[in-house]
């Protein structure tokens, strides 16, 4: 999988539906023997470990990767190490790498590519999840307004939700400081001011400021970014009685969300982590059963 828009929607669908399985209890086990491999070359908590929480569930064999101690600090390159892991025997790699779109490199090989957040391009398994967590809530994706809130510009959670949620007939709609829009930025939804948006969305996901990304440092404080760009108290009362609040994480408590909502009634945040592991089961299996292995 290297991004949700290679699917058409009812294989999204069919993929929720699984992970949908996943979370009510099913269980499956691969019936020989899958290695795989996790190779994060950007740091992760939430994706990199609900991938091994979801590969050990599947009764995958993990093979340990580690780029600090890699052969990538002599130089090697991305395709010379992917091709190294699939000499020795290993059937899908888990990458997330700062380049846009590494995969393109890595076509023709016979490993499975899991693409698990490329640059500044898509994060297809926290779309996934996304997507999941507000299937659960709705029962449907037509005609929902869906809000995404802060760094849109730099955030591969935004342009991979944008782009699924309006192929599923979700209404997309952007916020934030003005300078982190463009014109390609606006392709997959409409800029709405903060204060009118929050009050008509079924679904508020805010996003952290990528700092990582940015050629400049923001001059706002911390408190000034949260009152003029952020999700505060006040605003949030102003939320429909039945809207949820996301955020892919981590979370900066205190800019782009005030602490104390980030476990509030309307927060699926800590749900969406937990949908993260069935999420990612969904897509191994999807990804392993089309190399031609079986569960059971």
């Amino acid at each position: 999988m290297y991004t949700l828009s290679d699917y058409s929607a009812e294989k999204i669908n069919d993929l929720i539906q699984t992970a949908m399985e996943f979370a009510q209890g099913k269980t499956v086990k691969a019936q020989q023997d899958i290695f795989v491999s996790n190779l994060f070359f950007e740091d992760s908590t939430r994706t990199k470990t609900s991938f091994l929480m979801a590969e050990e569930k599947l009764g995958l064999k993990v093979i340990p990767f580690d780029v600090s101690t890699s052969s990538v600090n002599k130089g090697e390159s991305l395709y010379d190490t992917v091709k190294t892991l699939e000499s020795i025997g290993v059937d899908l790699a888990v990458i997330r790498h700062s380049k846009e779109r590494f995969y393109d490199e890595l076509s023709g090989m016979d490993i499975r590519i899991v693409n698990g957040g490329d640059g500044t391009g898509n994060h297809p398994s926290q779309s996934l999840l996304d997507l999941m967590t507000i299937k659960q809530e709705f029962g449907r994706f037509a005609g929902l307004k869906v809000g995404i809130v802060g760094d849109v510009k730099h955030s591969r959670v935004a342009n991979s939700n944008a782009e699924a949620l309006r192929m599923l007939g979700a209404r997309v709609y952007f916020s934030g400081p003005e300078e982190w829009f463009e014109e390609g930025t606006l392709v997959n939804g409409t800029y709405q001011s903060l204060d009118s948006l929050v009050k008509e969305v079924d679904v508020l996901m805010l996003l952290r400021i990528q700092h990582e990304r940015h050629s400049n440092k923001m001059t706002l404080k911390k408190a000034d970014y949260l009152n003029r760009f952020g999700l505060t108290k006040q605003r949030a009362s102003t939320l429909q009685d039945h809207a949820i609040i996301m955020h892919p994480a981590p979370i900066n408590r205190g800019v782009e969300i005030d602490s104390e909502l980030v476990e509030s009634p309307k927060s699926r945040i800590f749900k969406q982590m937990q949908n993260g592991v069935f999420a990612r089961m969904a897509i191994l299996k999807d990804e392993l059963e089309q190399k031609g292995f079986t569960f059971k």
